[in-house]
């Protein structure tokens, strides 16, 4: 989907502020993902059969939200794809080896942003450099602000944010098993972003 997936992964994303009528003339912002409230969930077709879904943990991201000028904004998502979840233990182990996501030579995945385009109120098309395999590709991520306020219990300012996108995985080198095993492996993000004081 930022340091995001955000940006992203994920990803993760991920995200900048995305409702223009909430911009108001100050500094920019400074928010750090919140990994507790962060779901990055990959997608890929199965021969034919099922779409299959996974999920990575161990996310972690920084945001920088200018709402004087939208376009500013930028974030960072780093991934550990040490924290591959399919939900079977074998299957998790395998997609870590060098056949996928070889994680002992390249232990996290990055998406940083490189530029931010509004296209609705709560919408934005977020670009940026996705980092695999020692391989550096764009992503495009659709993202929309879910919601924003003080946390009830907390107090902390929140910003959240969903963002969809699709990584071709044998553009990073992820040859294996294409194209039994689906080469294009849908992102859905969800995450909340706390601001710093």
């Amino acid at each position: 989907m930022f340091k995001v997936m955000k940006k992203a992964g994920l990803a993760l994303a991920l995200a900048t502020g995305l409702s223009a009528t909430a911009f108001s003339a100050q500094a920019a912002e400074s928010y750090k993902l919140d990994p507790t409230h962060t779901s990055v969930i990959f997608i890929v077709n199965h021969l034919g059969f099922s779409n299959f879904q996974g999920r990575f943990a161990g996310v972690s991201g920084e945001l920088t939200l200018d709402r004087e000028n939208p376009a500013a904004s930028a974030a960072i998502i780093t991934i550990d794809l040490n924290q591959v979840d399919s939900g079977v233990e074998a299957l998790d182990n395998h997609m870590k080896t060098a056949d996928f996501l070889n994680v002992e030579k390249f232990p996290t995945a990055t998406f940083k942003s490189t530029s931010v385009e509004l296209v609705g109120d709560n919408a934005a098309k977020i670009t940026g450099d996705l980092t695999l395999l020692g391989e550096t590709k764009p992503l495009v991520l659709d993202v929309t602000l879910t919601g924003e306020g003080d946390h009830p219990m907390t107090g902390d300012h929140v910003v959240g944010f969903g963002a969809t996108g699709t990584v071709t995985r044998s553009e990073y080198g992820m040859n294996f098993l294409v194209p039994g095993v689906g080469d294009d492996v849908k992102l859905q993000i969800s995450s909340e972003f706390l601001k710093q004081k």
